[in-house]
């Protein structure tokens, strides 16, 4: 359900809400303001962690080295270090060609002594160690080995890399790495797990086709040794199916999660806690592909399996009720999701799984008010979102930043409500506290500009709610550019304000052709927001009498209204 109350600063999500213009736009709102709390953030499951068969070393390195982790033009990473003060945690030629189980326990061991120098801040150090060790292997490569023992090891420095964050290093190490692999016989010990990785460490580098690549490989390498049936399956799968999901292959993501499911049931029983994230994945998948009900019933087994593992008030039960409200506010009923959000947030409290100021536990509380204020129970809500505004000012202070959210979804509250006067008083609030803590050119002071400007409208205050949504559009186009989805909600917004101050037709007609264009680069040419756009275009179009433009817009939008009634149907 997308909603007009927001949990956090964000402008990554904004939408924007169609204005009515054959209603004159008498009751013109936004519809998300800062990041809204309509992603679906389902159950917190225990990450799939790959079992590192391959990882590095005991001794460590000092830190004598010149730290360099750029990928420079001669396609190699540059850096020096001190040979005289390098311990054995170097692969050298001494120590590089070893027996499968030392090298595997080496290999481990240097890879555990990066994550604990990231873990201490010493980022640094972890470079200088990863970098010597690159030097060490490049050595070899160099001079024509180019073996399974040398591909661990670069798929070892790359996931060390990884960890610090830097994806250009890591893209340079794949790309030899690949060299390497491609050339491996599928018979290698250690190849599959390199092969595992390799598909995650292109999922992180957005390389879609190259990680389901080496996913399936992996899978092949790994069906041949343990049989098609084995629980050792599940981790590439997990990965593949993300990935898949993440890349618009539903139907083969959801296929790969119902494989994952079934091998587990199989192999360790359908109520263990071991189904969960395999669960959650694929009920989070189904609700975006508006398959509810099969999501209903994947959430319904995650609740179960929680609820049998740990008791009713535990706050994992908590949070799969959480998944399972959301699910059924998606299928429209919306007593039992009352019902389920109210318990889950009453959950988490008593258990203490969560701190009072938790994102998520404060994503529930406007998820919920945002439900009641929907089904006419707008007090209700009211007092969830003030609850959210008052834990916020407890925690960090009056005139924090990050109690002007709240204040914003406070105000929408009364706005719905009509209060437009307690909506203005708490939106100058928001503002005064934004113009103190930000320059005046911050994009995130327009959101309650914006908002403030939508009220002013409803009070038929239109002048100073142009220049609100004239300085708001300036700011944005400055910050997003000028085909942004945040500047097309500025413009939107301006256009059903400047429409009331009877400004140029024609002048208006260029602003609703640019979120026109905005809207179907964002949501689709099929999109609601493309039609209630295209009506208020053909409204122009028609006034101003230009027909030739008007009639293959009028045809479109008759299609539109024909298609979205269908789907409303069904």
């Amino acid at each position: 359900m997308a909603s007009p109350f927001s949990s956090s600063t964000s402008a990554a999500s904004l939408r924007m809400n169609p204005m009515c213009l054959e209603t004159q736009l008498d009751h013109l709102k936004l519809q998300k303001m800062f990041m809204c709390s309509s992603s679906q953030m389902i159950v917190r499951f225990p990450k799939c962690s790959l079992k590192l068969y391959m990882v590095p070393c005991n001794q460590i390195y000092g830190r004598s080295c010149t730290r360099s982790s750029a990928v420079g033009s001669s396609s190699e990473i540059r850096g020096k270090h001190d040979e005289g003060r390098a311990s054995s945690s170097v692969f050298g030629p001494n120590n590089f060609r070893s027996s499968n189980n030392d090298l595997e326990e080496q290999l481990e061991e240097l890879f555990n002594e990066v994550k604990t120098m990231i873990k201490l801040g010493k980022n640094d150090d972890a470079v200088d160690l990863l970098q010597a060790n690159y030097e060490a292997v490049k050595e070899q490569v160099d001079s024509g080995a180019q073996g399974i023992e040398e591909a661990a090891i670069l798929d070892v420095i790359a996931l060390g890399y990884m960890a610090l964050g830097d994806l250009k290093t890591v893209g340079f190490l794949m790309d030899v790495l690949n060299k390497i692999v491609n050339e491996l016989n599928d018979e290698e010990l250690l190849l599959d797990s390199i092969l595992m990785h390799m598909g995650s460490m292109y999922s992180k580098l957005e390389k879609v086709e190259s990680s389901i690549c080496f996913y399936r490989r992996s899978l092949q390498i790994m069906e041949k040794k343990y049989g098609t049936r084995s629980s050792l399956l599940c981790t590439p799968l997990m990965g593949m199916a993300k990935v898949q999901g993440t890349s618009r292959k539903s139907d083969e993501a959801i296929k790969t999660y119902q494989r994952v499911i079934e091998i587990l049931e199989s192999s360790r029983g359908g109520e263990t806690e071991d189904m969960i994230a395999p669960l959650c994945s694929l009920g989070n998948l189904l609700i975006k592909e508006g398959r509810n009900s099969d999501a209903e019933y994947t959430f319904n087994r995650v609740l179960n399996i929680y609820t049998r593992s740990y008791g009713e008030k535990d706050g994992r039960v908590g949070m799969a009720m959480y998944s399972l409200a959301q699910v059924k506010c998606a299928i429209g009923q919306v007593n039992e999701a009352i019902d389920l959000y109210k318990s889950a947030i009453q959950i988490l409290k008593d258990s203490k799984h969560t701190e009072l100021d938790d994102g998520i536990l404060e994503k529930m509380r406007i998820d919920l008010a945002e439900l009641l204020h929907v089904v006419g129970r707008g007090e209700e809500g009211r007092a969830l979102l003030e609850e959210c505004f008052l834990i916020s000012e407890k925690l960090k202070g009056k005139e924090n930043p990050s109690s002007v959210p709240h204040l914003v979804n406070l105000a929408t509250s009364y706005s719905r409500s009509k209060n437009f006067a307690e909506a203005e008083r708490l939106l100058r609030i928001s503002l005064q506290i934004m113009m103190k803590t930000v320059p005046p050119d911050d994009p995130s002071i327009t959101f309650p500009m914006l908002n403030l400007a939508v009220t002013l409208y409803n009070l038929h205050r239109d002048e100073e709610a142009e220049r609100l949504a004239l300085d708001a559009l300036s700011i944005r186009e400055k910050a997003f550019g000028k085909e942004s989805l945040p500047v097309g909600e500025a413009l939107d917004c301006l256009v059903s304000i400047q429409t009331r101050l009877e400004k140029d037709d024609s002048e208006l007609l260029e602003l609703l052709k640019r979120v026109l264009k905005i809207q179907e680069k964002a949501f689709g040419h099929d999109s609601e927001e493309v039609m209630e756009t295209l009506k208020k275009t053909v409204h122009y179009l028609d006034k101003m009498g230009m027909k030739n433009e008007k009639y293959p817009l009028q045809k479109k939008l008759s299609i539109l209204r024909n298609k979205h009634k269908q789907m409303a149907k069904y």
